[in-house]
Formats: C-alpha cells, sequence, structure tokens
C-alpha cells in the first residue's frame, strides 16, 4: 500500500451530525457505505486503488461490523462477475477497476450482466485517468456505456455532491434495474473536502444477515429466448425508467448566468475546470457564479432530451465542453436540437482540440473562442482579448528565455528498482556474439519503463499480462531470439491462463522473464497471490508462481535474484542457447525497493530513536580511478548515478557521481563487475550509533590509512610549474 488510512478510517464511522473530511476516494468510501452496500470488490488500478486498500485492509473491523464483504478480485472480469450476486437478489455491490483498459478486461462480464439487468443497485467505479495524468491508452468509458446501455455518471468534483450522487446511482439502478457506471479523474479522486456524514447503513442482505432461499428466474439467463425479451426490456422499460429518474431527482445542474443569449454545456467532471476558465476570462467570480449560464451533466448517458432542449431554447449559441473524441455528446446534442427544431448553434470541436486532456491554459482558450465567435450581449470582449494575449506573450518569452523547449520528463525505474538489473543483463547478453539483438515482448507494469532510455527495450506492449501472448505471431519469422517480459501482478491477473498455458499448448520454445517483485507495484504495492515479502502474508495462503507453472506443464523454470547482474547475464544467454525444448522461464525475484524502504524506514527510525546500532549500506566513485567512459549510467541507468566535473587537470570528461539517494541496492558495482569496467565503485558502511568495537576499529583504520598517506606523499613527484594562468606547463619532448 501506498500509505495508511487510520486516521480516514476512523472518520468512516461517523453518522449523522458529523463530519468527514478527506481525499474524493474516500468520500466515494463513505458513500458506499451510507448506501447499505452488501459486498465491495475491484481490482486496483490508479486512480482508485485507495478504495480497494481501505476496505480490504484498513477498516476489516468496520467491514466485519456492517457484514459487508470485500473481496480483491484476481482482475477486472472477475470484479465485474461479482454483480451476478445483485441480478436476482435484492443486494447492492459496488466493483472498482481502472478506465478503459479494466473495461475491456470486464467487458464479457459487463456485457451479460446489462442484458439481464440487476434487482439490486449495482455500481461500478471507474478510475477515468484520461489526459496528462493518465498512465494508459487515450480512451472513454462513453463507448462502453452506450454499448451495454448503462448508465454513465460524471459527477461535478465536489465531495457534498460526489457523495449525493453515489446514493443516488444506487436508486437509479434499482429504478431501472440496469448497472451504473460512475466516472472519476485522478483530480477528483485525489481532490480534499468535506461533507457532512449520515450513519453507516447495514444491508438488507449480507454476511451476517443471510439471504434465507435461493431464487431461480430463466428471463435472467443471458440464453435465447430471454435474451431478445432483455433487449426488449432495455429499451421499452429500464431507458425510460432511468430518464424519468434522472430527471426527477435532479441529477443534473442548471446554473443561471446574466447572458442567457448563449450557455455552456459540460461533463459534471469538467465543470470545476470551466468554472476556472471562465473565472480567467473575467466572466466568472471565485465563488462560482458564472455569467454564461451552466448545464452541467452530472449523467452523460443517457441525455435527457427535455432537459437539452430547456436550456438551449432561446440561445444562440451553446458551447458543449466535452473531453476526448469521438465527439459523443455533441453528436447526440446536434441530433436532438434537430429533432426539436431547435436552431441553436452548437460549437465544441471546432474551439476546442479533438485530443487531449483540457488543462488550464485549453479551456480558458477554448471558451475564450466561443465567446469572441458567439459575441454575448453585454459581455465586453476587449478584456478577454487581453487576457489570452497575455498568456500566449508570457509562453513566448519563457520559451526565449529558455533558448529551446522544456525537456521531456519522461517517467522511469525508482532508484534502487529490482526490475532495473534485469534489464543491465539483457543489454549485457545483447553484447554476446552468439546472443545479438532481440525482439523484446514487453508487458504493461513498472519494467514497461525498459522501452525509454537508456534500455530501449520492448518492441510491443499490447495488455496487462500480455507479454507472451503477443509473441506468439513473430517467435518463428524472427531470426533472432524471441523474448518475453511479464511482471507477477501480469502473471496473476491474466498472463498465466491467457500466455502461459497457451504457450505450453502450442509447444512455444522461447524465453519468458517474469519480475517477481512481491505486488502489484505500479499500483501502490498491493498484495498477490504470490507475495511474501515483509511477514505481511501467512504461509499457507500464498501461491508460488514457480507450483502454477508446473501445475500448467512448464519444466525449465530458474529462480534468481535480480541484483546478481553476472549471473542474470549468464542465465539468459543459457535460456536462449539451449537445445532444450519448450518455454523457458526465469523468475527474476526481488522485492519491491519503494515497498522495503516504507517498512525498512520506519524501523530503522525507531531503533534510532532508541539508541540501537544501525548500519547502512552505500556506494561511492573514486574518482582517481574513474575513466570518465560513463558505461555504468548507460547499462543501468539508476537516477543515483550521475556526474560531476574531473578532479584531475589532466583530464576534461566528467567523472561518474552516486548522489545521496542511493539506497545501496548495489546495481552500479554488479554491472561494473559484470561488464569488465573500471573498477572504480566501492561499498561503504555508514554506523550510526557505534559501539566500542565499531569506534576502536575506525581509529585504527584511519591511523592506518594516516600512514599510507604519509608514505605516498614522501614518494609523490612534486607537482609541475603553473604559468600565470593557472594552465599546467608541461615540457615538450
Amino acid at each position: 500500500m501506498e500509505r495508511t488510512f487510520a486516521r480516514e478510517v476512523e472518520m468512516l464511522r461517523r453518522g449523522d451530525g458529523e463530519y468527514f473530511e478527506g481525499e474524493g476516494i474516500l468520500a466515494i468510501t463513505k458513500a458506499l457505505l451510507q448506501s447499505g452496500v452488501s459486498y465491495v470488490g475491484g481490482y486496483q488500478g490508479a486512480p482508485v486503488s485507495h478504495l480497494m486498500d481501505v476496505l480490504t485492509s484498513d477498516s476489516k473491523g468496520l467491514m466485519a461490523e456492517l457484514g459487508v464483504h470485500t473481496e480483491i478480485c484476481a482482475n477486472e472480469a472477475a470484479a465485474c462477475a461479482m454483480l451476478a450476486a445483485s441480478v436476482n437478489y435484492p443486494l447492492r455491490g459496488a466493483v472498482t477497476w481502472k478506465s478503459t483498459v479494466g473495461t475491456n478486461v470486464a467487458s464479457d462480464a459487463l456485457s451479460n450482466i446489462a442484458s439481464v439487468g440487476v434487482i439490486g443497485g449495482s455500481l461500478i467505479i471507474l478510475g477515468e485517468d484520461y489526459g496528462e495524468g493518465s498512465s494508459i491508452i487515450q480512451e472513454r468509458s462513453h463507448a462502453f456505456a452506450m454499448k451495454c446501455s448503462v448508465w454513465l455518471v460524471d459527477p461535478r468534483v465536489n465531495h457534498p455532491r460526489i457523495v449525493e450522487l453515489v446514493e443516488k446511482s444506487f436508486e437509479l439502478s434499482e429504478i431501472s434495474h440496469t448497472p451504473v457506471m460512475m466516472e472519476f479523474r485522478i483530480r477528483a479522486c485525489h481532490v480534499t473536502g468535506r461533507f457532512d456524514t449520515k450513519d453507516n447503513k447495514k444491508p438488507r442482505y449480507s454476511m451476517n444477515d443471510k439471504i434465507p432461499e435461493p431464487e431461480y428466474n430463466l428471463d435472467r439467463i443471458a440464453l435465447p429466448p430471454s435474451t431478445y425479451l432483455q433487449e426488449k426490456m432495455k429499451i421499452d422499460q429500464r431507458f425510460p425508467a432511468a430518464i424519468k429518474f434522472i430527471k426527477d431527482n435532479g441529477l443534473n445542474e442548471f446554473f443561471d448566468g446574466d447572458c442567457d443569449d448563449v450557455g455552456i454545456i459540460c461533463q459534471g467532471g469538467l465543470y470545476n475546470s470551466v468554472m476556472r476558465g471562465l473565472q480567467q476570462l473575467g466572466l466568472a467570480d471565485p465563488f462560482g457564479n458564472s455569467r454564461i449560464p451552466i448545464y452541467c451533466m452530472n449523467v452523460t448517458y443517457p441525455m435527457v432530451p427535455e432537459e437539452v432542449t430547456e436550456f438551449c431554447a432561446g440561445k444562440r449559441s451553446v458551447c458543449i465542453v466535452e473531453e476526448g473524441f469521438p465527439d459523443y455528446l455533441e453528436q447526440a446534442l446536434n441530433a436532438m436540437l434537430r429533432k426539436a427544431d431547435l436552431n441553436t448553434t452548437i460549437v465544441g470541436k471546432d474551439v476546442f482540440p479533438k485530443a487531449g486532456e483540457y488543462q488550464s491554459e485549453v479551456m480558458m482558450n477554448g471558451l475564450a473562442k466561443f465567446v469572441e465567435g458567439a459575441v454575448p450581449k453585454g459581455i465586453d470582449l476587449g478584456p478577454i482579448a487581453a487576457v489570452t494575449k497575455a498568456v500566449a506573450d508570457n509562453k513566448a518569452l519563457a520559451a526565449e528565455l529558455l533558448g529551446s523547449p522544456i525537456p521531456k520528463r519522461p517517467p522511469g525505474f525508482c532508484t534502487g528498482c529490482p526490475e532495473r538489473p534485469v534489464f543491465s543483463a539483457l543489454k549485457l547478453a545483447q553484447l554476446d556474439p552468439e546472443i545479438g539483438n532481440m525482439h523484446i515482448s514487453a508487458d504493461i507494469g513498472c519494467h514497461t519503463f525498459s522501452t525509454l532510455p537508456p534500455f530501449n527495450m520492448g518492441n510491443t506492449v499490447t495488455g496487462y499480462g500480455l507479454g507472451l501472448a503477443s509473441s506468439a505471431g513473430v517467435k518463428d519469422s524472427m531470426a533472432r531470439h524471441t523474448i518475453s517480459i511479464m511482471g507477477d501482478g501480469g502473471f496473476w491477473h491474466n498472463g498465466l491462463s491467457t500466455g502461459i498455458s497457451g504457450a505450453v499448448y502450442n509447444k512455444h520454445d522461447n524465453l519468458l522473464i517474469i519480475m517477481a517483485n512481491g505486488y502489484s507495484s505500479a499500483t501502490g504495492q498491493q498484495q498477490l497471490p504470490s507475495s511474501t515479502a515483509g511477514g505481511l502474508r501467512m504461509t499457507d495462503t500464498v501461491v508460488p508462481i514457480e507450483n502454477a507453472l508446473r501445475g500448467v506443464g512448464v519444466k525449465w523454470i530458474k529462480k534468481q535474484y535480480t541484483y546478481q547482474v553476472g549471473t542474470m547475464r549468464n542465465l539468459i544467454k543459457e535460456a536462449l542457447t539451449s537445445t532444450e525444448k519448450g518455454l523457458k522461464v526465469i523468475i527474476a525475484e526481488a522485492e519491491c525497493q519503494i515497498a522495503k524502504q516504507r517498512r525498512e524506514k520506519p524501523r530503522i527510525a525507531g531503533l534510532l530513536k532508541s539508541g540501537k546500532r544501525v548500519v547502512r549500506t552505500r556506494f561511492g566513485v573514486d574518482e582517481d580511478t574513474c575513466t570518465g567512459d560513463h558505461s555504468c549510467i548507460r547499462l543501468s541507468g539508476c537516477p543515483s548515478l550521475s556526474v560531476k566535473p574531473n578532479p584531475d587537470p589532466l583530464r576534461k570528461d566528467p567523472v561518474a557521481s552516486v548522489l545521496n539517494s542511493c539506497v545501496g541496492c548495489g546495481l552500479c558495482g554488479e554491472v561494473s563487475d559484470a561488464a569488465v569496467l573500471c573498477p572504480s565503485f566501492f561499498q561503504a558502511e555508514i554506523i550510526q550509533n557505534p559501539n566500542i568495537i565499531d569506534r576502536a576499529a575506525h581509529k585504527l583504520r584511519s591511523a592506518f590509512i594516516s600512514m599510507l598517506q604519509g608514505k605516498q606523499e614522501a614518494a609523490d613527484i612534486p607537482a609541475p610549474p603553473q604559468d600565470s594562468t593557472g594552465d599546467i606547463r608541461v615540457a615538450a619532448e
């Protein structure tokens, strides 16, 4: 886990007359408990990971009291399948995963549940991390909502409103017998706010209050002829019921303005950005009062025709602020207005970009273009043009002062990451004439950073746990070796079934490297079936990766500690040159350094506070020995490795240097040894709270070193004379 939520978990118990203050994702958690959920499941993924962290770890006691079942699912499909509990029974349930990539995985279960419908309220919480803060492909969840005929809520980022919409979404689901998707962007999940709490509601049926009898209903099975009836019910009953509920309960919001000949329609999640853009242009105040009327669609699917036409009637021009492409909302809006015979001009992607996140400057410029084109009554366009010009001038001035574009800052491996040494070993292996360059099928996870400098390794990335499966088409057509990368998170997500079992069945003869760092690390160190690090799991609940591999028929399995670069390089060569047929798997094992440091730092701080002896390992570079070749940096890329001026005036190349951020993993020295580089790296031990023996040993060493230094100084040749400029004068031979 990234952090503990002990303080916030205590606030989850608060009831009527109290308040909650914390992150948006925790406000959602509290809203679920106030709604009386019976079960919550999900697959970790930014930005919604905290929801599962809190429910399954920090608040186990509270969940047991309420009878709420919580479960970390193997993947998004498993999470979505949990909603089957609400198909026949009045159980309220919520599941969560990360945006479109997660919904892709869940789409089989989602299609079935959306077809048969639900009795109990069913809420799908999506981490819609679209744009610059995203670590995934740039797509939107809107298409899935339309395809499956499930309702999509995009709440205005305001804690009281978010909590209210979570509660109303369960009611909407039950009224229309349809699952509801609710999307939250990164900023919405992590913004801090406050709201008045209600008492947590014990569910009607739960772990503590069992369902008395199972129910059987053939109409709730996704099998013809029931599916034909289900499709008809979607259109004739569920859709109208949803429209009526959204309208009757005011889920969407209208904000008045004095310039009523124009208007703005926006997704709920973009409302704050719209208000900020208007404020920058002088068209709104800091308290949320806009001069231009706004229709905030907290439910983006289905759209409510009566509300749309009511807002647009009498307006010459309306701007639709919709992030991403295709422009689903803009197209639907135009169709509704034409059917209603309204001639309001719709402005959208002609003033806003078709792609990319609508961050502050983009929003301001788009709204300015709309206002300048629509010319609303009572608005002076002069100040608006001045604001946009000032921003453009400041950017131009910054570019002029810098003299070049701001350098990109791509993500990279953390300092001490146990996956970095594997790619150092792969890079060294490729230098062997017997191996040469390889086609590397990469995978989703921290190890995807290998595709960036200094490694530049990874020819394809196709999905989580699909590194091995993606090599199937190219392996037999490639003259060079083909290897695949997979993390232990991807292994358990679907790599075991999708890639490995298929490779064994189809008799693949290539190499798979599994990065076993102990967690689903990229999303905050969540536990996996194979997690054992730190003593956080009981051994009888652990499923070793090698056991699972043997279970599906893999015979060639080797485990290797990742930081031993030379040994790892030799093992890779052994696998690639082996005459033994069949899939070969190297389990590259070492704990995620972030998780380890989060555990070790408090422990070390406790030891130091109590006055106990602590020994830390650090590495450094001997400046006199370093040649300035910098192969160590090119072969490891460690953020703690840098360069500094050479102390030797006869050498111009800067020398390598180890920064204070070093965590003592030893990779730099291992790389130097494996690559037969210069022996300039040294290992040092930093002893805090030393004992008597440490102090005596230090005095002895210092005396011995001083003696050797004295002998060396006596034997040194006098320094060559210098001229008045300080340059060294060397006599010509």
